[in-house]
């Protein structure tokens, strides 16, 4: 009986987060959200990237290794909940492709 009321109770709380879903997202979390992608990600390997957030608006700066890290960083941050636009200030370092 007290696993059917802690499951009933998850359920209750997920519905409930579901319907807090169309508030905002806050630019520290999206922050968050960005900089675990981007670290998180094999091709992008953004953790040394600048991450900034304003209004829902990131911008990343930094270098990239080659163009098509610098493209799955912004493709990835697009993707985070709360993302309204990319600004992609990478660089591509010399020699990278």
């Amino acid at each position: 009986m007290l696993k059917l009321f802690a499951f009933s109770m998850a359920l209750i709380l997920l519905a409930a987060s579901c319907l807090a879903a169309d508030k905002p997202v806050s630019d520290d979390v999206i922050y968050d959200q960005v900089r675990i992608k981007l670290s998180g990600d094999p091709i992008a390997k953004g953790g040394s990237f600048t991450v900034d957030v304003k209004q829902g608006v990131v911008t990343l700066t930094g270098v990239a290794e080659a163009e098509q890290q610098k493209d799955r960083a912004g493709k990835l941050a697009k993707k985070v909940n709360g993302v309204k636009q990319v600004i992609n200030n990478l660089t591509v370092a010399k020699g990278g492709k």
